[in-house]
């Protein structure tokens, strides 16, 4: 049980990932203010931004709900801690096995951080919030659909296999999915989605600052506003973390290039693209995305 907590709180869960989150996003920023001609921030801004919104005052709409709205927040760090925790053990513990089935676990927790925000946004009693909550139902909607479908292609070509540990066996023995046709095509298509769960441009029209302010967060403030930023924070190391479990055969500190490249090209989707409407982000994921999720799908069974 102590150790349990250990890896929950301290590592590889909470405190390790909100590190490594920070830094990420750091060099996130730096970057992009790099391609816009600016300095940008000391590497301890992500820090001290956390930090300044934790001592300042949570303001609740006289409106809201007040216990749904405190809680979502807490709900989508608690999701992202655990799929970290499931994560990183896999790869970084060789005593840690996993357990049968995570991967379906995992999904399911990577949907809970979308859940929250549109939970809270629901309850603060704005009709900003309200419409940033409508624009993130549709997004999740529009990517899981895809993010499903990829998600079975390493479990097809593992023959069944659904366990992080054991899928990273087998690419040790038959080489990573993503040199297969099937594998890289569900990976790309994986990448895009990523995106979207992020909510990173050109797929943040729930808080599109320009049009509804910071929609679904325009009503937290202090504390909860902190959460929600490092929830988002913690993701940007959890998802591509798994995405490299599924296909890349795994991560470890030796192989930590296989996350900056993913961090790189997160980065310059960020920095290259303007933000799509709802309607057209729901056509991309239902369209595109989807199809070539199925092609790859299909790919996979036949073995290619």
């Amino acid at each position: 049980m102590t150790k349990l907590l250990f890896n929950f709180l301290i590592f590889p869960g909470f405190l390790f990932t909100a590190f490594v989150g920070l830094a990420a996003s750091w060099i996130d920023r730096k970057v992009t203010a790099r391609i816009q001609w600016r300095v940008g921030p000391p590497w301890y801004q992500p820090l001290i931004d956390l930090v300044k919104l934790s001592i300042k005052e949570i303001t609740i709409p006289r409106s809201a709900s007040k216990e749904l709205f405190f809680l979502s927040p807490m709900i989508g760090l608690s999701a992202v801690t655990l799929v970290s925790m499931l994560v990183w053990l896999v790869n970084i513990d060789p005593a840690s096995k996993g357990f049968s089935g995570d991967i379906i676990v995992i999904m399911y927790l990577l949907t809970l951080p979308a859940v929250a925000v549109i939970l809270g946004a629901s309850a603060s009693g704005n009709p900003l919030a309200s419409l940033g909550a409508s624009r993130e139902i549709k997004m999740v909607m529009a990517y899981e659909l895809p993010f499903i479908i990829s998600l079975i292609v390493p479990v097809i070509k593992s023959h069944g296999l659904l366990k992080l540990s054991e899928i990273i066996s087998y690419q040790a023995a038959n080489g990573p999915f993503v040199t297969s046709l099937s594998g890289i095509i569900a990976f790309i298509v994986m990448i895009f989605c990523m995106q979207a769960k992020l909510g990173l441009v050109p797929f943040d029209a729930s808080e599109a600052e320009t049009e509804i302010i910071a929609g679904t967060c325009i009503e937290y403030s202090g504390m909860l506003l902190a959460i929600l930023k490092l929830t988002k924070t913690m993701l940007m190391v959890a998802l591509p973390l798994f995405l490299i479990t599924l296909f890349w055969q795994g991560f470890n500190f030796l192989t930590i290039w296989k996350y900056v490249i993913l961090l790189v090209i997160i980065i310059l989707i960020r920095n290259t693209n303007p933000r799509v409407r709802i309607d057209q982000a729901v056509r991309f994921f239902w369209g595109k995305m989807t199809l070539f999720a199925v092609l790859a799908l299909l790919l996979a069974i036949k073995g290619m």
